[in-house]
């Protein structure tokens, strides 16, 4: 989805009618803190992800991923990378997941 974390979360709260106030509630924070989050001002707190994915109903993993390209995609823009340098990434990963299944 080509939308920031903060503007996905936007997108489902107003998706389920919910007012800026009522979705703050439910994540238990305040609502001045959740326009940050819904403007990019300040950072999802990783942690309510569950709760998140409860409130609208979502699988866990459909949120993370949302979350996680987010923060990848945030340091690719800060750090100006290249394309063959996400390859290498890509490559990077792949060889953790291979180690972590040696090891089980």
């Amino acid at each position: 989805m080509k939308t920031t974390f903060g503007e996905y979360i936007r997108k489902l709260r107003l998706e389920n009618n919910l007012t800026l106030t009522q979705l703050a509630a439910k994540l238990n924070l305040d609502s001045a803190n959740l326009s940050k989050i819904e403007n990019d001002k300040r950072e999802f707190d990783k942690k309510r992800i569950p709760l998140l994915s409860e409130i609208f109903q979502l699988e866990i993993e459909e949120v993370m991923n949302e979350y996680v390209s987010d923060q990848i995609g945030k340091s690719i823009y800060e750090y100006n990378c290249s394309k063959k340098l996400l390859k290498v990434a890509e490559e990077k990963a792949e060889y953790r997941r291979t180690i972590k299944e040696k090891t089980l």
